[in-house]
This record gives structure tokens, sequence and C-alpha cells, in this order.
């Protein structure tokens, strides 16, 4: 190994020795002298993200006191990607709604909450995560006229 490139690992010494110089060692003879020149690189331990500790949710009390929504992705045996709807009632986590389609706006997302809304009260306090759909200014206008709170889970 030429003095010069003390950085290569193992496998680009046995390629130098076995091609360049032409010695015929196999690989286990060369890594046993790569060992005992102590030539071993050293590996460098991953650095850990240190993040912080999201805050606790807030356990709601009462029925229509908060609700969640989120979105599910799938696709269809030909490879054609649908969308589910979700909408859950955090008191006692019952599915309030889902709809299934190719493709949600804003619009058929405040739809479905009309729909909930009309059928079971509206909540205090919606929370939802920042897709697309959510961040829209329909559906905060909607939340404002109806004096729903919004809340943003972390990702």
């Amino acid at each position: 190994m030429p003095h010069n490139q003390k950085n290569w690992g193992f496998g680009l010494c046995f390629l130098f020795l076995r091609n360049v110089k032409g010695f015929r060692w196999n690989h286990k003879r060369v890594c046993r002298i790569y060992r005992d020149l102590e030539l071993n690189l050293r590996i460098k331990p991953k650095k850990r993200i240190i993040r912080e500790v999201p805050e606790r949710l807030a356990v709601p009390t009462a029925m229509n006191g908060t609700w969640s929504m989120d979105f599910l992705h799938d696709s269809l045996e030909c490879g054609r990607p649908y969308r589910l709807l979700n909408v859950i009632d955090d008191y006692n986590r019952e599915e309030l709604g889902i709809e299934a389609d190719f493709s949600l706006p804003s619009e058929r997302v405040i739809r479905s909450l009309d729909q909930i809304i009309e059928w079971r009260g509206k909540p205090i306090l919606l929370r939802r995560d920042n897709g697309p759909e959510y961040i829209s200014d329909a559906l905060r206008t909607w939340a404002e006229k109806h004096q729903i709170s919004i809340q943003h889970i972390e990702p």
C-alpha cells in the first residue's frame, strides 16, 4: 500500500494489492495483515439528533371537545393512489367520518366537516397536521365562521 494512502479501507487495499501489484492473496490473508498492521480505520459514531420533547396533548373532557383529522394514503392494484380523510372524536375515540377519493381538496374536506357537524354538532377544537388541504385559507375562514379553533400538531 502506498504511504500516502493511509485513509484507504480494507476493500481498497485488497483491490490495490490484487489488481495493481499483482499479488494472488485471498481476502482473508489481506484482512489478517491489514489488522496486524493496525490499519483499521476508526468507525465514527453517528451523531444523535437531540429532539425537543413535544408537549403532551390535552385530554378532552367531553364529547365534541376536540376532533382530530388526518389523511391516509394507499394505492389500488393498478397503481393509482387514493386518499382517506379520517375525522375522530378524541374523547371517546369514535370515528365520525371517513371520506375516500382519488383527490380530496380543501372544499371536499369542508363539505365532509359540514355533514359531520350537521349530524353530531360542532367541536370546540379541531386538531390537524400541516397538510396542504388543512393550511388553505378556505378551511381557516370556514373555522373562523363556525367559531372553531384550530390546533396544529407537531410533525
